[in-house]
Formats: C-alpha cells, sequence, structure tokens
C-alpha cells in the first residue's frame, strides 16, 4: 500500500522555477487539484488536478516500460524522405543493422554510428541511418543488436490522415454547442455552459468582483485544454497556427488547399461552399471577437483576457455538468493583441467566403490595435490562477510586433508597415532554443511577413531571418542522437516540449518553402519523428498513431481512466510531452529526479505532463500539414 501526503505549499502559477521571468513556453497553466479521498493499493486513484506546485507525493521506484531498444517513428517515414532511428546500447563500435519488410525480408542493412551518451536521455546511444531505402508498404521492422523495432510504415497516407486527425481534435474541444455522435462516434455530448442546468453558462457573463459592471455573452470557443477555461491569448495563437496552415496551403510550392476544403472535416458546418479548416477556426474567431469590451465602457476596444469557472473543478467532469459560477477575467493589452492580430488574419482568409464577417473582423483588429497602444502595459495579473490558468507575461512587445504584421499584411497600410520595421523585434533573433509559443509571438509575424505576399521594404531580410534560424534549429537536432531540432538550456525540458519541437520544426519547414532547398525539408519532416516514437520512451505521443501511444492525457471529458462511460481523447490528439519541472502530485511521485525525456507519464493524473491543449494539438496540425504535402 502506497500513502501519499498532500500539502499546501507556495505556488509557481505556472511560472517554471528554472528559468528567467520572460520565459513563455512554460504553459503557465494550472489544473485543480482535488480531494485525495483515498489511499490506494499499488497506484493512485483518480488523484485529480491541481494548481501548479500545489503539492507534493511520497516518491516510489518507477521504470517506464520503453520496449524495444530500437527507437522509430512508429507511424511512418516519405519514401524520398529522411528515415533515422536511434538504438539504445551499452556497445560502444558501430553494430549491424537490417530492415525487414512485412514477411520478415531484409530490403536494407548497415552499420550504426555511436553517437555516446545523450544528454537528453542519459543513454548510450548509436544513430542507424536508412534513408537510402525508397521503398512503400506497412509493417517494416529495424534489427539491431538483438532487438526489433516496433513496426512502422513508409508512405504519405499515415501524414493525411492525420493532419485531418489533428484538425478534427477541435470539434469536440468547442464550447456552447452538442458534440454530434453521428459525426464523432463515441465522443458525443450536450453542450456546454449555455445557460442550462447545472452549468450556470456563458450567455450573461459577469466579470470577476469589482472588474465591470456589465455582462457579456461569450458562448462558444474551443475549451483550451483539459478544463472548461478559454483564454484569449492561447486561443489566439491556436487559431493563427490553424489559419496559417490553411495560408501556407495557397501559397507554397506544395501546397494542397484541396485537402482541407470543404468537407474534409467532418463539421455540422461541412457541406456549405468553404473550408472546413475556416468553419473551425472561425468557431474560436467568434468567441475571440465577444470578448472585446464594448463601446461606452471602460478600456473599450480592449479584450478580457479569459472565462472560466470560479473555482477549480474535479474530473473527469463533462461541460454540461460544471456547476461554478463563470467570470470575466481583466482585460490585458496581450489579449487585445492576440484579438488584433487573429482578427487581420482572418479578414484576409475569409474574405472570398463571406465578406459581411471579414469586414467585421477588420473593424475588431483595428479597434483593439488602437485600444493597445491606448493601453500598452496592461499585463495580466501572475496570481490570477484561481478556477483557470494565470498565463502571466511582463512584455507585450512581442504582441505588438505580430498585430502590426498582421494588420499591415490585410490592409498594406503605412501606419503599419511603420511600426513593424521600427520595432527593435523586427531586427531581433527572435528564434531561440524554445521556439514561438502563446507568450512569445513575434514569430508568428515574422512567418507570416515571410512567407504572405506583401511589399514591405527590406523583406529578403525577413526571410533570410527565418532561414537564419532554421539553420540553428537544423544544427541542434544535428547535435540530439534522436534528432529533435530541441535542446533546452541546462536540458530542462517545458512545458508542452513537443509542442515546443514541432514549432521549431515549424520555422525549418518554412525556410523549405522560402528557398526549395532539400535539407529543410529532410529536418522538418525529421523533427515529427521524435513526437511519433523515436524518443527514449518509445511512445508515440499522438493518440491513436503508433503501436504505443499516449491515450490517458489529462482531461475532464476524455476520461476513460477514471470513468468506463467516457472516452480516451480523440485520434489525433498531442500530449505535452517531457517537462522537468514534474509540478503535479502525481508525477511528482513518479519522476522524481528524471533526466530530460524521461520526465513524462502517460496518466491522466499528470497534468503537468499530460495535458491535452488547443495550441499544441494546433502545432501538430499545422506539421502533419506539411508533411502530408510532401508526400
Amino acid at each position: 500500500m502506497v500513502c501519499v501526503r498532500i500539502w499546501e505549499r507556495s505556488h509557481h502559477r505556472g511560472r517554471h522555477p528554472h528559468l528567467p521571468p520572460r520565459s513563455p513556453d512554460v504553459k503557465r497553466r494550472s489544473t485543480a487539484l482535488l480531494s485525495l479521498t483515498a489511499v490506494l493499493t499499488v497506484a493512485f486513484s483518480a488523484l485529480p488536478a491541481g494548481p501548479a506546485g500545489a503539492g507534493q507525493s511520497t516518491v516510489r521506484e518507477y521504470e517506464p516500460d520503453t520496449g524495444p531498444r530500437v527507437r522509430v517513428n512508429q507511424v511512418a517515414y516519405l519514401p524520398a524522405g529522411p528515415k533515422n532511428a536511434t538504438l539504445v546500447t551499452d556497445a560502444t563500435a558501430p553494430l549491424r543493422w537490417r530492415l525487414e519488410n512485412a514477411d520478415g525480408r531484409t530490403v536494407a542493412h548497415g552499420w550504426t554510428v555511436p553517437r555516446g551518451t545523450d544528454v537528453s536521455s542519459g543513454q548510450n546511444v548509436h544513430s542507424i541511418d536508412f534513408g537510402a531505402f525508397r521503398g512503400r508498404g506497412t509493417d517494416f521492422t529495424l534489427v539491431a543488436d538483438g532487438e526489433t523495432s516496433r513496426p512502422f510504415g513508409i508512405g504519405a497516407g499515415a501524414y493525411e490522415r492525420l493532419s485531418l486527425d489533428s484538425l478534427k481534435y477541435y470539434y469536440t474541444q468547442r464550447s456552447g454547442i452538442a458534440i454530434r455522435d453521428d459525426l464523432r462516434p463515441g465522443y458525443g455530448r450536450p453542450a456546454g455552459h449555455l445557460n442550462t442546468a447545472p452549468n450556470q453558462g456563458d450567455a450573461n457573463v459577469p466579470c470577476r468582483p469589482g472588474l465591470c459592471d456589465y455582462t457579456l455573452d461569450v458562448t462558444g470557443g474551443w475549451y483550451d485544454a483539459g478544463d472548461h477555461g478559454k483564454y484569449v491569448v492561447n486561443g489566439g495563437i491556436s487559431t493563427w497556427e490553424l489559419l496559417s496552415t490553411y495560408e501556407r496551403s495557397l501559397s507554397a510550392r506544395t501546397g494542397q488547399p484541396g485537402r482541407l476544403g470543404d468537407g474534409s472535416l467532418a463539421l455540422p458546418e461541412s457541406g456549405n461552399k468553404v473550408p472546413d479548416v475556416l468553419d473551425e477556426a472561425r468557431w474560436e474567431l467568434e468567441f475571440l471577437l465577444k470578448m472585446q469590451v464594448p463601446d461606452g465602457r471602460p478600456l473599450a476596444g480592449m479584450a478580457h483576457s479569459k472565462v472560466h469557472d470560479a473555482q477549480w473543478t474535479g474530473l473527469p467532469l463533462l461541460p454540461g455538468d460544471d456547476p461554478q459560477k463563470r467570470e470575466l477575467h481583466a482585460p490585458t493589452t496581450q489579449a487585445t493583441l492576440n484579438l488584433a492580430a487573429t482578427a487581420a488574419q482572418a479578414a484576409r482568409l475569409y474574405r472570398p467566403y463571406d465578406r459581411a464577417f471579414a469586414a467585421r473582423a477588420l473593424t475588431a483588429a483595428r479597434k483593439a490595435w488602437r485600444a493597445a497602444l491606448a493601453h500598452p502595459e496592461t499585463y495580466p495579473d501572475p496570481n490570477d490562477g484561481t478556477g483557470g490558468g494565470a498565463y502571466p507575461d511582463d512584455n507585450a512587445s512581442d504582441e505588438f510586433y505580430w498585430a502590426a504584421a498582421e494588420l499591415y499584411l490585410t490592409t498594406g497600410e503605412q501606419e503599419f508597415a511603420d511600426f513593424v520595421l521600427k520595432s527593435p523585434v523586427h531586427t531581433a533573433d527572435i528564434f531561440g532554443p524554445l521556439g514561438f509559443d502563446w507568450g512569445r509571438t513575434a514569430a508568428a509575424g515574422r512567418l507570416d511577413l515571410a512567407t504572405v505576399p506583401n511589399r514591405l521594404p527590406g523583406r529578403d531580410r525577413v526571410r533570410r531571418s527565418v532561414i537564419e534560424g532554421a539553420d540553428t534549429y537544423l544544427a541542434t537536432a544535428a547535435s540530439q542522437p534522436y534528432g529533435m531540432p530541441y535542446a533546452p538550456d541546462g536540458n530542462l525540458y517545458d512545458w508542452g516540449s513537443n509542442a515546443q519541437v514541432l514549432n521549431n520544426a515549424h520555422v525549418i519547414a518554412t525556410a523549405y518553402d522560402l528557398t526549395g532547398a532539400a535539407k529543410y525539408r529532410d529536418g522538418a519532416l525529421e523533427g515529427m519523428d521524435y513526437v511519433l516514437g523515436r524518443n527514449a520512451l518509445n511512445i508515440s505521443y499522438v493518440t491513436g498513431y503508433g503501436e504505443v501511444s499516449s491515450h490517458r492525457q489529462h482531461s475532464r471529458w476524455y476520461a476513460r481512466e477514471l470513468d468506463p462511460n467516457l472516452p480516451d481523447p480523440p485520434r489525433g490528439t498531442l500530449a505535452g510531452g517531457a517537462n522537468s519541472s514534474i509540478q503535479d502530485p502525481y508525477a511528482q511521485s513518479r519522476l522524481q529526479g528524471c533526466t530530460g525525456q524521461f520526465c513524462y507519464v502517460d496518466d491522466i493524473q499528470s497534468w503537468s505532463t499530460n495535458e491535452t491543449a488547443v495550441n499544441w494539438n494546433a502545432a501538430l496540425a499545422w506539421m502533419a500539414s506539411f508533411v502530408a504535402d510532401q508526400g
């Protein structure tokens, strides 16, 4: 029997204790610590989630089952793409390897390359390169040092499916609408937060006490992650990356907009002659527009930062069963600029399909921009973490740059070009080791300025900066025996590290779109291998993809681990991934002293390593679409 003791202590509230204050890659979300109701035999019970750093548990021995020592992308390699694997072995000299097809016949062979000790995992490893093999098929295996890898395919079909499944994820994250079981078998559920008991609802939400004297209808949008909160800052970067997935398909050399067309995602809106990815993004955009402070009110034009429950709820809990009071939280400069950026981007992309909506979005973007200029330092309260994540951020220069870039790309107006060109962010090196995320958004503006047709003076320098950033990430990937373009300082993996790997690969992929150079295409493709199984834990972090995949992500409604009547997360759901800070009690009980990649456990209780989130799946969707296009 395992005794567990939970106690209160000071909260980091999502602030990574090992990184400087301006470290936006930390998810900076907190989920609730439920009451511990029993001491269980062998394992924890449905131990509730809690705010970052809220509790700690007795450490137990934990040895993850990592399966065969040959680590591969368990899903698929492209026939004409790179094919790399990692062998965990004590051997110091090269070893023979062979590639076997589904019939067990050897179709390629060669020698491993010893790499020594891998810092990210603490393992002694060799690299295997079988990229010269160009065949196609399923159920290939790689054999080395007496070990046989998990099976994998060679072909593009899996990525065509993943590019859609990762986008289909958003429909089941929707708030304010019943999820149809005929569209998502096994995932149907009543609408959440529509003012129908026991919900108190999102149709007339008041501010937190003392913040405002009005209510807003903020129905709709996506639930941010495994809880019922809805956040403008995280919704903004997520919407941008979905819209960019579509925008890339229109202009990139390998773009295929037809794959994202009407009917591709099986949505209620399918059949309306609008690309489904735009229909899905609009569900969030309409919510973002509703979060704008009305005319005639203090801070008019600003955007409220978030709406969520007054207190943390437990799990499992379907959205329609949430009894908590809902509250609007204070407007912030960052939220306002997220609205300005995404609404401006929407204005150019929806214009061919709905001119009225495009015009409304641009009007809201302009209003938000003016409001942010008038209130440039209205930052989120880092202690505002009760009932929802705080998302603290004490610098809005990146959001100003991003919003100005999107407004310029949509309008071509000199005001916005001047702002971009005068911003110190414009010439800064913004492609750091941790990549971009909700709290570091300058890359969103830079990538769009480099790829969306425009006449910005000095645009060649913008494009070069992206290519230089990609070169840095390629060098990082080459230094990593597991091949990922991610090497955080001190080997301290951050909250949501899987999305950071993918967003760094996004930059490399953009360099390919800009140059056509094969090294960038190959580097971006190899970046996918890590999340699909070529990692120290030998697990695909995407539900339903690979022989062994994450499927117990932290969520209140994808909660089969706690309630057999509820589903696991849908196919195409990305887990957050290794997180060296292991903020939740369950991870603390299993992972103390973990090294880099090993700071992860696939359990619903581990909200700091295994949550699902809309921004993480956006990174997956963009990259999966890119890879599918290369097939």
